[in-house]
């Protein structure tokens, strides 16, 4: 049997689109002389549409859209995912399912047992989940097909009370299709890996595996489709980050050698794709061609300033330097070096003058008190009124340049240097922002040295350092890592031989700073443990942890 493996990027609501890529591929299928193609989780709809999925109008289109794409259905079959209405007087109204055309028709459902509610999931909220388990035959083959997370509980500690392939394996399929939603975060990509060739190996079986790519707000799809042999063989491994399409002629009998890729957790060339990718869909889909940002002389705003450039070309990219009384010299020229080296416009706008006038509207209101961090946000703030202004009067979207790192403490100022629409860098941490950096330089300086090398400041006030407000950031980001993506309390991190002290510190800040994430822009998740959806706490609240 030929089978194809289609790995596309969709977009939400987008139902013809999504279906008019799907038919070209379809006819290059056929072309191919392949038997069945395969696309990914909710291919139809895009995954994942939340609460439009509520909307029974929205469910009719999606039908609709399945009626178009069964019209192609001849001469092979098509694996798609959408919703489905499960038709059940008590349960939820939709199914999470793989829809299986031939003969331009509807050959057979399968809907998703295992529904997950966990980091970026919520899909019992919509669904309803599967407990009746069937083949799938056609052409003489019986096919096992399972859904994303449906592959997942397969080791222990075991999440759901029951493991798909555990009820299909008794009826002897000849080979699994897993169709999926599987997002990027930096320590995913071996794991799932290495969950899909387990799930090879544990049933003797080949292994079939689509996943989508793209960008759908904050959640980045990587693709890393697979063709795995019954004995864990990668024989086919898609791109990552890129759409792609494989033709695999299967034979139940031939063993294929193992052709896949050596990316590791954490690999800096992925995150690099994952941003890139994410804010070139995040601008597309919007329907937005122009950014803008504030550009400091910093790592900060240097990284997001080249990985713009790159998703969205040099020429759609400006930076806005706005220099106080504080800011240095060397500062304005990295900056300007920074626009130069990748051929970006830039304008200069001081906000000295404006930041007196403020100061000076309020003197006689703070008359009594003490220059504290007051006037340091009235000079984050003038900028992002600036660059906000801006925005709208040239159409552009503001990036903004926070950090992981200076989100989870609180050292950011909001309504001023939190402003813009997206954050492509507010899952990095600050070592991780450096190894960005060093990553986009790794053929030619494009991000000057001198940026790469200075201490970071924020430079509010006269000779300013981070590290007068924070620890130093290699012990700052180890302690943030434990808290946040270890999930460990002050105790466990002081047991790792943390200083107490520094470490109940720093986990306040990060506790009460929480209402201020809560109305940051979207961040784009490269961890499992990103800020918004990946990481929910409560904004009030006392947390002994």
């Amino acid at each position: 049997m030929k089978i194809v493996l289609s790995q596309l990027n969709y977009t939400i609501g987008d139902l013809k689109g999504n279906v008019s890529q799907m038919v070209e591929h379809v006819h290059r299928a056929k072309q191919d002389g392949a038997d069945l193609i395969v696309f990914c989780e909710l291919s139809i709809c895009g995954y994942i549409p939340k609460d439009m999925l509520n909307y029974e109008s929205f469910i009719t289109r999606c039908y609709e859209a399945l009626d178009d794409l069964k019209s192609h259905a001849n001469d092979i079959a098509i694996v798609v995912g959408m919703p489905t209405r499960s038709g059940l007087v008590k349960g939820k109204s939709l199914y999470n399912s793989a829809v299986v055309l031939a003969d331009g028709e509807v050959l057979q459902e399968v809907h998703k047992t295992l529904l997950p509610t966990y980091d970026v999931f919520d899909e019992y909220r919509y669904f309803e989940p599967n407990t009746n388990f069937k083949l799938v035959e056609y052409k003489g083959v019986k096919i096992a097909i399972t859904i994303c997370e449906d592959l997942w509980n397969l080791n222990e500690p075991y999440l759901y009370a029951t493991t798909p392939m555990d009820e299909l394996i008794g009826l002897q399929p000849d080979i699994m299709i897993n169709i999926s939603g599987s997002p990027y975060s930096y320590n995913h990509v071996e794991e799932r890996k290495n969950r899909m060739v387990a799930n090879a190996k544990q049933y003797n079986l080949p292994l079939v595996y689509v996943n989508q790519i793209g960008a759908h707000t904050d959640i980045l799809f990587d693709g890393g489709s697979m063709f795995i042999n019954q004995t864990g063989e990668i024989a086919e491994e898609l791109h990552y980050f890129q759409e792609d399409y494989r033709c695999v002629e299967w034979s139940k009998d031939e063993i294929y050698p193992d052709n896949s890729h050596d990316y590791k957790d954490e690999d800096i060339e992925l995150i690099h794709d994952a941003l890139v990718m994410g804010i070139r869909d995040y601008f597309g889909k919007m329907g937005f061609k122009k950014a803008l940002l504030g550009s400091s002389g910093g790592i900060d705003s240097a990284v997001i300033h080249a990985l713009a450039a790159e998703a969205l070309g040099p020429e759609n990219v400006l930076a806005v330097l706005l220099p106080s009384k504080y800011s240095s010299t060397g500062s304005v020229v990295d900056a300007e070096a920074l626009a130069q080296n990748l051929n970006s416009p830039y304008k200069v706008i001081s906000i000295e003058e404006m930041v007196n006038v403020v100061e000076n509207t309020l003197s006689p209101h703070f008359e009594g008190y003490d220059v504290d961090v007051t006037e340091e946000n009235i000079q984050a703030r003038s900028r992002g009124l600036l660059l906000m202004a801006l925005s709208n009067k040239y159409g552009s979207m503001v990036l903004n340049t926070s950090n992981k790192s200076e989100t989870a403490v609180g050292y950011a100022t909001l309504y001023g240097d939190m402003c813009g629409g997206l954050s492509a860098i507010g899952d990095l941490y600050k070592m991780q922002v450096y190894e960005m950096a060093r990553y986009i330089n790794r053929d030619k300086e494009i991000i000057p040295n001198e940026i790469i090398n200075k201490a970071p400041s924020a430079e509010l006030r006269h000779d300013q350092k981070d590290s007068d407000s924070l620890p130093p950031y290699p012990v700052l980001d180890k302690i943030l890592m434990l808290y946040i993506e270890k999930q460990k309390g002050w105790t466990e991190i002081v047991d790792l031989g943390y200083d107490e002290e520094l470490v109940r510190k720093v986990i306040k800040l990060v506790d009460r700073n929480e209402y201020k994430r809560f109305q940051a822009a979207p961040i784009l998740r490269i961890s499992n443990l990103a800020f918004g959806i990946g990481r929910q706490m409560p904004l009030v609240g006392k947390f002994y942890n």
